[in-house]
């Protein structure tokens, strides 16, 4: 992990997230609801993203499956590239739990975080290399005005060497975090994890 950034109210830090509505209850919780937990992330039934969400425990197991496929499969674009896209759209968004989430996981594969303090600065124009910034141009285009994507944007990542498994993979990221931002933005807030405010 990086040294700390803070910048302009975006952070690496380790967050949690606290829902507005009522979560179940892990002890009652049903076995369908139990197994869909299970099945969506290893800290599922500890969290107060998944405890809200598995209310309806069918949508969780679909967006679940969708989320693992899009972020973890293997083939295509790079796991960092695919958090990288996941990033710029959550900064964009505004999202700052997804933001600190992504940035964490980017740093981890990448083995960097100049890029991150790059985006949390200013998105625009982002990246250390020409692919990383033509990935972020897109994001951040694909993020503000998706009905005005068109081939010139397609082809600004083919000349850079995506390929259209790479370029199929960061719609899939950018997309899937549109829909996690609005989730997460909506329904709660970042909180300060335990071992961020022990420190």
């Amino acid at each position: 992990m990086s040294d700390a950034i803070n910048i302009k109210g975006f952070t690496n830090a380790s967050l949690d997230w606290k829902a507005w509505l009522d979560v179940v209850d892990i002890n009652s919780a049903s076995a369908d609801q139990i197994a869909v937990l299970e099945m969506s992330n290893v800290k599922a039934k500890t969290s107060d993203y998944y405890l809200l969400l598995v209310h309806q425990a069918h949508i969780l197991q679909e967006r679940s499956e969708a989320f693992n496929a899009i972020m973890y499969a293997a083939g295509g674009m790079s796991r960092a590239e695919r958090e990288l896209g996941a990033l710029v759209t959550s900064r964009i968004n505004g999202c700052v739990y997804c933001a600190a989430v992504h940035a964490q996981r980017f740093e981890q594969l990448a083995k960097r975080d100049d890029v991150v303090k790059q985006v949390f600065d200013e998105p625009q124009g982002a990246g250390t290399t020409p692919r990383e910034k033509a990935i972020t141009q897109f994001s951040i285009d694909l993020t503000h005005a998706p009905d005005a994507v068109n081939a010139a944007n397609i082809a600004a990542l083919k000349a850079e060497g995506l390929t259209p498994l790479e370029i199929f993979d960061l719609i899939n990221s950018v997309a899937i975090f549109a829909w996690a931002n609005r989730l997460m933005l909506n329904l709660g807030e970042p909180v300060l994890a335990a071992t961020e405010l022990a420190k």
